[in-house]
């Protein structure tokens, strides 16, 4: 299987037709057809489902499509690692995270890098604590900032000194966006709207003082704008990181819960990393900071 074949393949599943994918790449219809039966057959089966206008994946297609995106971002990763000049620092960073206020130590890292070295690069991905750790672990990212992970024992990681507290968003005209903060009581029995990591959930239960599966929930978020927007069509109270979502002009309040909760964040990569000078120059500059 080819580098070739596999951008091919992704060309095709983008364009959902033979004649649109050939277009893209100026390639002929046929030889881009023989080269999608070729992969056919390499794989063992079957990756379209081809309709009288346009052609879909089949089960095998759809998880050759996440294998072949993933192979590819990896491959344009490494090629920019290993590509780049020995006589100056250049090249990319990636990292991944939720949302948390805390990023922006990493933010401040990120640039104090970019003033000594203006070549290099920063990419950063924005994901649910599954996805960072995914990536992580397929090294399509150098660094993962994540929240409360239970156990850090597998890799290695630097705590930021931001801590996040939890609150409400609130209508405007809700009975609660009169009140400072947010209890318990006021949310017993109302429909919430949270974040669907594991965390999120427990700390809701402790929070309560009840067992998870008795707190209401209507709807969870991956990430809290779609949360803020649930929120503001009336599905719940959406609960979530303060600062996150910025209010105004909306018609929701942010109130911090109390008892108070805490979140803290730590940056995270993989024991025995092998990085790149760039990557090596950001984590000496987010060390500096952090100690400060």
């Amino acid at each position: 299987m080819e580098l070739r074949e596999l951008k091919y393949f992704l060309a095709v599943a983008q364009e959902g037709s033979i004649s649109g994918a050939a277009d893209y790449l100026y390639i002929t219809q046929p030889s881009l057809s023989r080269q999608m039966q070729n992969l056919e057959k390499e794989v063992g089966g079957p990756l379209f489902e081809r309709g009288s206008r346009r052609i879909t994946l089949t089960e095998r297609g759809r998880l050759l499509k996440k294998r072949a995106e993933e192979m590819l971002e990896l491959y344009d990763k490494t090629l920019s690692e290993v590509s780049a000049p020995a006589t100056e620092l250049c090249g990319d960073v990636f990292i991944g995270g939720g949302e948390t206020r805390a990023m922006r130590a990493v933010v401040q890292a990120a640039m104090k890098v970019r003033e000594k070295h203006p070549k290099v690069r920063f990419r950063f991905f924005s994901g649910d604590a599954a996805s960072v750790l995914e990536k992580l672990e397929k090294g399509l990212i150098d660094f993962g900032v994540m929240l409360d992970m239970p156990d850090l024992s597998a890799y290695n990681s630097l705590r930021l000194a931001h801590t996040d507290r939890w609150g409400a968003l609130v209508k405007k005209d809700s009975p609660l966006a009169e009140k400072e903060y947010i209890t318990p009581q006021d949310l017993k029995g109302k429909a919430l709207i949270t974040s669907d990591q594991a965390f999120a959930r427990g700390m809701l239960a402790e929070w309560f003082k009840m067992p998870a599966e008795e707190v209401q929930v209507s709807a969870t978020y991956n990430l809290l704008y779609v949360g803020s927007q649930l929120a503001e069509e009336g599905a719940g109270y959406a609960l979530g990181l303060e600062g996150i979502i910025n209010t105004e002009g909306t018609g929701l309040c942010f109130k911090r819960l109390e008892p108070p909760v805490y979140n803290r964040a730590d940056v995270i990569w993989k024991k025995y990393s092998v990085f790149s000078r760039p990557a090596e120059a950001f984590l000496a500059e987010l060390k500096n900071q952090c100690e400060k």
